[in-house]
């Protein structure tokens, strides 16, 4: 069998990269990435709270639409209280249905990252003409009510097309999160020039951890302090970024959110030795760095 390749980028094993530090000198940086969507009413995609692959229905609807109503407040009120900034990954729709999310938002000063129109709906399974078409749509929607253009994109479901960078890039984004290829950021090759990953953790993620593989909010927890554990140390040789991956509708269930309280308690103990930024934060400082230093 011959392997297929991407050709958007080239292996570069993370011994044989050039090292930087982080602002201030720090080797780890602290982003926390969350994702506020939207789904339609027993129909399209939506996960399920017990069964996977489930129908879609009434009481899984609901039980996504608590991150909204309930959830990402809780959320929003424990990152006031732990003086944390935050990457927020939205469907634009729900920037339009539930206005007041997105009051909160610009208040924090909080960034916006475009996430589609809805997570009821993919972008991979659609011709070129239509993925672009959805991507602009989803883009104006975001800029005529946050007052700016979103810089960086995360498909829903992480979906992407063989052309979604290429049409990324040529709508006008710097930055993406759907290749979870690493711990640093790196360029990616389109037809219209470079565009930069920015990790974003499927292990370290609420979703798949507790709606797919069923763990618990205590192995989370486990799961988030020994990720921070181990790339603090491994930070003294790589400067590396430390992302947490949240869904209200997931995480803001109160006992869940007490385990990510603690867990977020236990990183923050290190503050002084981290970067706390947001995703654009991590990609504005890399696109400044000289050719060459990310791979």
């Amino acid at each position: 069998m011959e392997l297929a390749t991407h050709g958007r980028y080239d292996y570069v094993p993370l011994p044989d990269r050039p090292t930087y530090e982080w602002p201030g000198g720090k080797r780890l940086a602290l982003c926390v990435c969350n994702n506020i969507e939207v789904f339609s009413y027993r129909s399209g995609l939506g996960s399920d709270s017990a069964v996977l692959n489930a129908p879609q229905t009434h009481r899984n609807y609901a039980w996504r639409d608590y991150g909204n109503r309930v959830g990402q407040w809780y959320l929003f009120d424990l990152l006031d209280e732990l003086g944390l900034p935050a990457s927020h990954n939205c469907n634009a729709l729900v920037l339009e249905n539930c206005p007041q999310i997105l009051d909160r938002i610009m208040a924090r000063g909080d960034e916006i990252i475009g996430h589609g129109l809805t997570n009821a709906e993919r972008q991979d399974d659609r011709s070129e003409a239509a993925e672009r078409a959805l991507i602009e749509e989803a883009t104006a929607r975001i800029e005529r009510l946050w007052g700016q253009r979103p810089k960086g994109w995360m498909g829903p479901y992480f979906a992407q097309s063989d052309a979604t960078l290429d049409l990324l890039k040529e709508a006008g984004y710097d930055f993406m999160l759907d290749w979870p290829a690493d711990d640093q950021p790196f360029w990616l090759n389109t037809r219209a020039g470079k565009i930069l990953s920015v990790p974003y953790s499927v292990e370290l993620n609420d979703s798949p951890s507790m709606a797919f593989r069923q763990e618990s909010a205590m192995s989370f927890e486990r799961m988030i302090i020994d990720q921070f554990d181990e790339m603090r140390l491994q930070s003294a040789k790589y400067p590396l970024v430390f992302t947490v991956i949240l869904h209200p509708f997931i995480i803001g269930h109160p006992y869940r959110l007490r385990a990510l309280r603690r867990a977020l308690g236990h990183v923050l103990a290190h503050r002084d030795d981290l970067w706390v930024t947001t995703v654009r934060g991590v990609a504005d400082y890399c696109a400044g760095l000289p050719d060459g230093i990310v791979p």
